[in-house]
């Protein structure tokens, strides 16, 4: 059987045996007819909040955060519709756009012009998120944990917080979008590293697809609602970034509902556990770096026997990225085993430690196989193996673990998160619930 992988711009394809496979996707939901008018309808119509033109003032300074290059996040359709709205009440003059980077590198000119468009670079101050730098953060509070939560000066200062991204399953703050847009994606180093720290990140409740109980993500929430976000506009996507559903209005009541419609569409069971399981990052440009790339890994590692093996297939061609202490970590010890042993010893923090510590405790379980477009050495910098032949492998680790050998796929990666399924529990409904924004055709005209 040939199953079509995402993997960078082009996707890649593969030839798999026909028995004893499984392949599991999310469920296709086709994108909304008429992006615009949906993006309109939830700024108009919101959830929990009054329309967007009602909560702005002309006096109001406007701050927006948006994702940065590791996302496909379309903010090129987006925030030129967002934009128009604002304008209808407060100056463009008065409009900050704040790159969410989080931990990650800064964004080129040209990754900020094909991620907005030209209109939007040219058109707006466009400032940039430096976790490391101190002189650009500004201190807003102190969590209940005892983190004192650092957010970018532009954005903390602004009179109006609009926050913008889109919900997916998240490998330990449960789902993307909403308060994350706070904290990490305008916050400081130490209060992410805090808030991502080995404790947290070891809690049975930091995982795909759970908010309550999750200690990571209920920090992240109390930090947000300290700079009391204005308003919140968060989109789903299928797999080919075609906008799904649009979630708008207040910060949880929007944020809740996208969760739920999510969880209905991209959470799939199944019955057992494979010994093979072979996943993506989802392709361009999540599966830019091999940090990325971990997420896929996560997914799968949700369904891989124990002594089993992975094969991520992810592009990375953005390499190890230099940003924290990502590529020094992986380098201070010669074993997964004895990564994972740092990181837990009292009292440690480094940047990135979180990704690294994820990777190792899957390593713990089972083998983990890297297909990119790294050199092998480069590869096994990381850990992981290297994995030249997706075919060539899947045969090899079939024959070794014997003729009732099983595999799963999961072609897009983290856009479908898998779990094994209760006994009595049944899969989820085949037909999703009514999205905002399916009658979007019909909104009122402004």
């Amino acid at each position: 059987m040939k199953v079509h992988l995402a993997y960078g711009k082009d996707g890649l394809t593969v030839e798999l045996p026909d028995g004893n496979v499984t392949v599991v996707e999310p469920q296709y939901v086709p994108g909304l007819p008429e992006e615009r008018a949906a993006l309109l309808e939830a700024l108009r119509h919101p959830i929990g909040s009054p329309p967007l033109v009602d909560v702005l003032s002309p006096d109001d300074t406007v701050a927006i955060s948006f994702c940065d290059i590791t996302r496909p996040m379309p903010n090129d359709r987006v925030l030129p519709v967002l934009l128009e709205e604002i304008e209808c009440v407060v100056p463009r003059e008065r409009v900050t756009l704040v790159n969410g980077t989080g931990t990650h590198r800064g964004n080129s000119d040209a990754e900020l012009r094909r991620m907005l468009g030209d209109a939007v670079v040219e058109g707006y101050r466009i400032v940039t998120n430096d976790a490391r730098d101190r002189d650009s953060l500004v201190p807003v509070g102190t969590t209940t944990s005892g983190n004192d939560v650092w957010l970018n000066r532009d954005f903390a200062q602004a009179s109006a917080k609009v926050l913008t991204g889109f919900i997916e399953p998240h490998f330990f703050a449960g789902f993307s979008g909403g308060p994350k847009m706070v904290m990490p994606a305008v916050a400081g180093l130490e209060t992410v590293m805090r808030n991502h720290g080995a404790r947290n990140i070891g809690h049975p409740n930091a995982t795909w697809g759970v908010t309550e109980g999750n200690p990571i993500w209920e920090e992240i929430r109390e930090a947000a609602l300290m700079i009391r976000p204005r308003f919140n506009v968060n989109v789903t996507l299928n797999k080919a970034h075609a906008i799904t559903g649009v979630f708008a209005g207040d910060l949880l009541a929007s944020h809740r509902d996208g969760c739920a419609w999510v969880k209905q569409t991209a959470m799939r069971a199944v019955e057992r556990p494979f010994d093979v399981v072979l996943t993506t990052n989802s392709g361009y440009p999540l599966d830019l770096n091999v940090y990325q790339a971990i997420k896929g890994v996560s997914a799968a590692a949700r369904i891989v026997k124990d002594g089993g093996a992975i094969i991520v297939a992810a592009e990375c061609w953005d390499g190890i990225p230099d940003h924290g202490s990502y590529r020094e970590l992986l380098a201070s010890a010669p074993t997964p085993g004895e990564l994972l042993t740092r990181i837990e010893q009292p009292g440690f923090h480094a940047p990135d430690q979180w990704q690294v510590q994820i990777q190792a405790i899957i390593q713990r379980r089972c083998r983990v196989y890297l297909h990119s477009s790294l050199a092998d050495d480069v590869v096994h910098q990381t850990h992981l193996l290297p994995c030249g032949d997706i075919e060539a492998r899947i045969a090899a680790l079939l024959s070794e673990y014997g003729p009732d050998a099983t595999l799963c796929v999961l072609p897009q990666g983290p856009q479908t998160i898998p779990y094994l399924a209760e006994p009595s529990a049944g899969d989820f409904p085949l037909s999703a619930p009514e999205r905002p924004g399916a009658r979007a055709a019909h909104g009122r005209p402004r």
